[in-house]
């Protein structure tokens, strides 16, 4: 028993968060990493103080000055107030430049054209949709090492939560709108991808896999796909939708604008009188529009 558990806490590091695999997850580690060390800078001190301070007035010790009448100390004072207006100045700076950085929306610098992506999380399975690729797969992600990945997501039942650690920040899928998120993998591998937000029955088994090819295997891949895939018509979506687990599948897409369709399915979550309203922010160029990390956009009902 003793080996296994040692090995947990390193298992975890190598897939989670501390172990990025492109520039999202990296910079992410680095606001965590400053941030603590900030945070440190504070807790650690305290605790030291604390001892010290117990100790060296301990009944024992003669040396110590009992000062009971001791009521304000100005430099005291300073410090005391100063140190925790120190801290919270540079944690909201790092926290404000990172949210700002790390904008889900934002497009990732990079030579290459993005590869777009469509997300589609269901009871209790993930459905990625490439339809540049004009093919689609259950629970498995293949992508080209170093090119940017736009995702656009939403969901076909309840709220849901795409994570992937390794490779970025979570981003909610929901019914009858879209989230955009930007990822990269810089270094090919298999990475595991999960539900964040509890969703049923089903919640622990919905993970996923992010598999990260040289641009030559993807080819192969997707050549593969289209050739061996099954065909992803009405009756096989109306399966995926059932709820249950299931392992991975790979499918042609024989219906263009699927992804389209599913957002703008009559009856999920579209408001009446709505056309197009954007939730926590509005659309690029509107005049007065607030800044916030994650774009909404609800489509009507029809």
């Amino acid at each position: 028993m003793g080996p296994v558990t040692a090995d947990l806490p390193l298992a975890t590091l190598q897939a989670g968060v501390l172990d990025p695999q492109g520039p999202v997850a990296a910079a992410q580690r680095l606001i965590l990493f400053n941030a603590s060390v900030i945070m440190a800078a504070v807790i650690v001190p305290v605790i030291l103080l604390t001892v010290g301070v117990a100790w060296w007035f301990r009944a024992g010790n003669r040396r110590a000055r009992r000062r009971p009448d001791w009521a304000y100390s100005g430099p005291l004072e300073v410090v005391v107030w100063s140190v925790p207006l120190l801290v919270i100045l540079f944690l909201g700076g790092i926290a404000w430049i990172g949210s700002h950085a790390l904008d889900p929306r934002r497009p990732l610098v990079s030579a290459q054209a993005p590869l777009e992506v469509e997300v589609v999380s269901l009871d209790w399975k993930w459905l990625f949709i490439l339809p540049g690729a004009g093919v689609a797969s259950v629970n498995h992600l293949v992508v080209p090492v170093g090119r940017p990945l736009r995702l656009h997501l939403t969901s076909t039942t309840v709220m849901n939560s795409f994570l992937v650690p390794q490779l970025g920040g979570q981003i909610y899928t929901m019914a009858g709108m879209t989230t955009e998120l930007n990822l990269q993998a810089d270094r090919a591998g298999v990475y595991p991808g999960l539900s964040a937000q509890f969703s049923g029955d089903g919640f622990s088994d919905m993970r996923f896999e992010v598999e990260a090819v040289p641009a030559r295997a993807f080819d192969d891949w997707v050549a593969a796909t289209t050739a061996e895939g099954a065909a992803l018509d009405a009756e096989a979506l109306r399966a995926l939708e059932r709820p249950g687990t299931t392992g991975r599948a790979r499918y042609r897409v024989t219906a263009p604008g699927l992804f389209e369709t599913l957002v703008r399915r009559p009856g999920h979550g579209a408001m009446p009188g709505m056309a197009e309203a954007a939730i926590c922010r509005s659309p690029a160029g509107a005049p007065n529009a607030p800044a916030s990390p994650i774009l909404f956009t609800q489509t009507p009902s029809r």
